[in-house]
């Protein structure tokens, strides 16, 4: 579909009214970038009402069950909540960039899906630098929280964007470490590659069990959540960075957070568990899917079932435990190639 879409523009632009390829490139990348974006509002909309479901079963309850069937209208009534609240800037904050950090959050939140293979053709565009890429954007959230608790005129948000940015920086090592050794089993940076060397031979988590084990304890690191949510810690920093945000800019927070916990089980996906291929009873995209919410659904039981961890112990487990073992991983691996 998405295909047809596209030849339908070109044909209209370039050969129907004969304008510049750079008019299409421009076109196609904006329904490119709308199309993303109305996956991410869709899901963030979907998840909060599942992980609210998700917890509340966890707890032996049955979670939000009176606005809609099951609940299933709550989260768009937390929507228009979000909308009508009023949009409050603390005294003595930075204005400028107290407003920009929640969109330099989001930005790289839905800049990564770029390169996802939904299916063999359903991809806005197939790098082959594709991982350096998605390392790369995903970093600049590290910005985003410094913005956002230094802007915020109040030393608890900024205590929290320290902790946040420790946290993701420590955090990112490990999780590039353990993606370098994917990309020397495939021989490619693209992601696209990575799950077509995978069609015929084994998925890359029986290849990789202390890669995966890395990279899904990095991921859940990454995205702040349960049980490494310290720089969110209630007990201590009331809500991290986010203390002074309200109505649309806290909502924008929420965006990046579950737009973010998406690509990254999709990243997943396709490192480790094949993206899109499976059985021929089923689309591709289907299956692609099917991964992806699987491993949003671990995220949100790891999140309801175990307890949060002290910020040294946080620490401990980056450098002391994830990043010997994805360097152990990566020698490992190293031989593996060379001698295959």
């Amino acid at each position: 579909m998405a295909f047809d879409i596209f030849a339908f523009l070109r044909e209209s632009l370039v050969d129907g009214m004969g304008a510049p390829v750079w008019v299409y490139n421009v076109v196609a990348g904006l329904v490119k970038a709308q199309i993303a974006l109305i996956f991410v509002l869709l899901n963030t909309l979907f998840l909060v009402w599942l992980e609210r479901k998700v917890s509340g079963h966890i707890q032996q309850r049955m979670g939000p069950m009176r606005t809609g069937w099951h609940g299933a209208l709550q989260t768009l009534a937390d929507v228009l909540k979000l909308i009508s609240k009023e949009d409050i800037i603390p005294e003595g904050a930075d204005r400028r960039v107290f407003a920009l950090a929640p969109i330099v959050a989001f930005t790289p939140a839905l800049a990564v899906y770029v390169v996802i293979p939904f299916g063999p053709t359903i991809i806005a565009q197939d790098l082959n630098i594709a991982l350096v890429y998605i390392a790369a954007t995903s970093s600049v959230i590290v910005l985003s929280i410094l913005m956002a608790g230094w802007s915020s005129n109040n030393k608890w948000s900024l205590i929290g964007s320290m902790r946040s940015a420790a946290q993701l920086i420590s955090y990112e090592i490990p999780l590039v470490l353990s993606i370098v050794a994917v990309a020397m089993l495939a021989g490619s940076l693209s992601l696209t590659e990575i799950v077509r060397a995978q069609q015929g031979n084994l998925w890359y988590v029986i290849l990789q069990p202390i890669g995966f084990l890395v990279f899904c304890v990095a991921t859940i690191a990454e995205l702040n959540r349960a049980p490494f949510d310290l720089p969110e810690a209630e007990s201590e920093l009331v809500a991290g960075y986010q203390t002074e945000y309200s109505g649309m800019r806290w909502a924008i927070f929420m965006l990046a957070e579950y737009g973010s916990l998406v690509s990254g089980s999709a990243i997943a996906a396709s490192l480790y568990f094949g993206g899109w291929l499976g059985p021929a009873f089923l689309p591709p995209v289907i299956w692609f899917l099917l991964k992806v919410y699987l491993f949003v659904f671990v995220a949100m039981w790891v999140r309801w079932t175990f307890p949060r961890i002290r910020v040294d112990q946080l620490m401990d487990v980056g450098w002391k435990g994830l990043v010997p073992l994805a360097l152990l991983n990566l020698a490992i691996t190293g031989i593996y190639v060379i001698s295959r």
